[in-house]
């Protein structure tokens, strides 16, 4: 978290989930600079890991995930946070569209299926929208 903000002044905390460690930078620079702190993790073991160290997991406001991951993938690791944090809102960015996965994860709670590339404008208004809710304890289904 060395180059995140510090929390009390951050929109929110998102925890980015993704092997590529370019889309990690482009994702953690679009987000940092609209006012959020961002953690990142390369894959779903890693984003385990991060999640459950030293911080309360609960200050995890929003995470990002991939699917296509090493170890621990991003279906694993999303229906762990689904189960484990049900209330922190999921948004899936991959860069292989599947409708039936992205069906599937929706049944799941989760957000959003974003497929990259994303525009930068397009993920900040996902993650906006998932602070809103996440703040306002709403149902992720609401719109």
């Amino acid at each position: 978290m060395a180059l995140g903000m510090h929390i009390k002044d951050a929109k929110g905390r998102v925890l980015v989930i993704d092997d590529e460690p370019e889309v990690r930078k482009i994702v953690h620079l679009a987000l940092e600079k609209n006012g959020y702190d961002v953690v990142e993790a390369e894959d779903g073991e890693k984003a385990i890991e991060a999640i459950r160290s030293g911080d309360n997991p609960l200050l995890t406001d929003v995470i990002i995930c991939d699917v296509r991951m090493p170890k621990i993938n991003g279906v694993e690791a999303v229906a762990f946070f689904r189960e484990q944090f049900p209330s922190v809102p999921i948004i899936v960015l991959t860069g292989y569209p599947d409708m039936q996965l992205a069906t599937s994860f929706i049944k799941q709670g989760v957000m959003e299926y974003l497929v990259k590339p994303v525009e930068k404008e397009k993920l900040v208004e996902s993650v906006d929208k998932a602070m809103a809710v996440r703040g306002s304890g709403g149902d992720a289904f609401s719109t």
